[in-house]
């Protein structure tokens, strides 16, 4: 028989029926297998059906039922919990009002007694002892590495300094000049001695340098001199590595606080119309047009005289002192340029449509009362039966907006108090150019920035703006996507607003930025704000903001 070559001795002879049986011998308690494999079904019965459902493990049960081995030795402290690792402390509460802004005493329900507790108890702050031993704690905080770095000289490299062009061209031009110099003057020639090192001034002789000190004084004078001047934490300057797997990092919390954003005080100074037979009562608001929302409440306010305000004498028997406002302070968190102060008149309902009603006041001029006397009596006659009538129930008047940003702005800019007139010139030319000619000042309402990193509210000069034109009301009512189209437009030439027929009229505000701590100031839940010294004088309105972004701040004061 011919000899089996090498490759052919090395295959394995074994059959697949071999292989089988031998894995079915290795695994014969699979259920599976033993279902393929053909084999005794009593390995079958003692399995668990993949389909019925295991409890899981109770974790606290398992572990009062299984406490830890804890051996006694050098390293049991670190297992162990450390009995006095937590502290609770108690912190007053700051109330910024006279009185807690709690619900009424009616209430028995216990929960809601628990739930409204939570805005009036004090603080109770958990402290952590062993919490910077952790690794979660990471005390190189970036306020901190700040305060670190003031007063360090700053460090100054020969990489970090890039080399003059001309400085290196003209000292190669120096170097060529003297070789030139060298290599031309003969030896021995009175221009020779410029270059003689026996004429050049000799270098400063170092001291001790060839003076014999032991090698341990020299390390302890070198160790000196690293020890001066040197930051006591060098090494937390460095800011800290990226992590490839970063690990929670536990920081303590601050005090929740009450969320402001930038605040700005709006004084409404005087309301005036060429002619006065009825009272007209105002309000104010803020839009954002480019996220299409309002983003605060209403701030109503009454400047009628008091002749006007005795119309209306039926139908009000007494108003408290939080209608007599006329100053607001609004609260802006996300300041942008395209935040509008939209102004809203309103006057008491009357018969007829809102186009007749309100063209009186597009017809008669104050210039001409005498003429129209007779006119103007009648006028107020029926105004007085109306009011009589009807004086419960307002209708829509007229409305205007302040572009907010374009008066900040051109208010900041200025190196005094500011006065502004805006108003609606003729219609030939565009919103632009009429609001540019109609404007008291220095600079132009239209030097608008781009970006919102410039729209800051607490800086700016305060501002007196004078509203010389309305819009009149079209249509029953003023919807927001019409409002919020007719603001856009406000921004550029369009021929929208220009269909519009203005009303002459004169509205006088101030615009400043709202001081730290306004005296004689009410929440947006009528609660006095400290300090309040006399409950008497007329109050300034805090107004509730509704933020065009979410803020993620708790809720640490009860609103009803």
């Amino acid at each position: 028989m011919a000899e089996r070559r090498a490759f052919a001795q090395k295959i394995s002879r074994t059959v697949a029926a071999e292989v089988r049986k031998q894995i079915a011998g290795q695994y014969g308690g699979s259920p599976q297998l033993l279902k393929n494999l053909n084999v005794g079904g009593h390995a079958a019965n003692n399995s668990v059906p993949l389909t019925e459902p295991v409890e899981p493990v109770d974790f606290e049960e398992y572990l009062i039922t299984h406490p830890p081995i804890i051996e006694s030795g050098p390293l049991r402290d670190l297992i162990e919990f450390p009995p006095d690792d937590i502290e609770v402390l108690y912190m007053p509460r700051e109330c910024r009002t006279m009185g807690q802004a709690v619900p009424e005493e009616g209430d028995s329900d216990a929960h809601v007694r628990d739930c409204t507790r939570s805005y009036t108890e004090d603080w109770a702050v958990v402290n952590r002892k062993y919490h910077k031993l952790g690794t979660g704690f990471n005390p190189n905080t970036l306020d901190k590495q700040k305060e670190r770095q003031r007063g360090l000289p700053k460090q100054v490299f020969e990489s970090d300094e890039l080399p003059d062009p001309s400085s290196y061209q003209d000292d190669q031009d120096d170097l060529k000049r003297r070789s030139m110099s060298i290599d031309d003057t003969p030896r021995g020639s009175w221009a020779c001695s410029i270059f003689d090192l026996k004429n050049s001034q000799p270098d400063a002789l170092l001291p001790h340098l060839l003076d014999r000190v032991p090698n341990e004084e020299i390390d302890r004078h070198n160790e000196d001199q690293r020890k001066a001047s040197r930051h006591r934490e060098l090494f937390a300057l460095h800011p800290a590595l990226d992590e490839e797997e970063p690990i929670e990092r536990h920081c303590v919390p601050d005090v929740p606080k009450e969320h402001f954003g930038q605040r700005l005080l709006v004084k409404c100074l005087s309301l005036k119309f060429e002619i006065e037979i009825e009272p007209i009562f105002a309000s104010l608001a803020l839009y954002d047009v480019k996220e299409k929302k309002k983003i605060s409440e209403n701030f109503f306010f009454d400047l009628n005289s008091e002749q006007t305000k005795s119309m209306l004498r039926p139908h009000i028997q007494s108003a408290a002192i939080s209608t007599l406002a006329r100053s607001a302070i609004f609260s802006i968190t996300y300041p942008s340029q395209d935040v509008f102060l939209v102004i809203k008149l309103e006057k008491v309902l009357q018969q007829g449509d809102i186009g007749e009603c309100a063209e009186p006041y597009m017809v008669f001029k104050e210039s001409d009362a005498a003429k129209n006397k007779e006119k103007l009596e009648k006028l107020r006659s029926q105004s007085e039966q109306f009011c009589q009538r009807l004086g419960r129930y307002r209708m829509p008047f007229a409305w205007t907006a302040i572009h907010l940003m374009n008066i900040v702005n051109s208010a900041g800019s200025l190196e005094r108090d500011t006065e502004l007139e805006m108003g609606l010139p003729e219609r030939k030319g565009s919103w632009s150019e009429r609001r540019n000619s109609s404007i008291v000042g220095r600079r132009s309402l239209e030097r608008t920035t781009s970006g919102d990193e410039c729209c800051n509210l607490t800086s700016f000069r305060p501002a007196t703006l004078t509203v010389t034109n309305f819009f009149k009301q079209e249509g029953d009512r003023l919807s927001d996507e019409d409002l919020y189209k007719f603001l856009a437009d406000m921004r550029r030439p369009s021929s929208v607003l220009r269909r519009l027929r203005p009303i002459t009229a004169q509205l006088k505000i101030d615009i400043s930025p709202a001081p730290e701590n306004p005296h004689y100031c009410l929440t947006p839940e009528l609660l006095q704000v400290k300090p309040y010294p006399d409950s008497r004088v007329r109050p300034t309105r805090e107004i509730l903001e509704f933020p065009a972004r979410d803020i993620y701040v708790p809720n640490t004061t009860y609103r009803y």
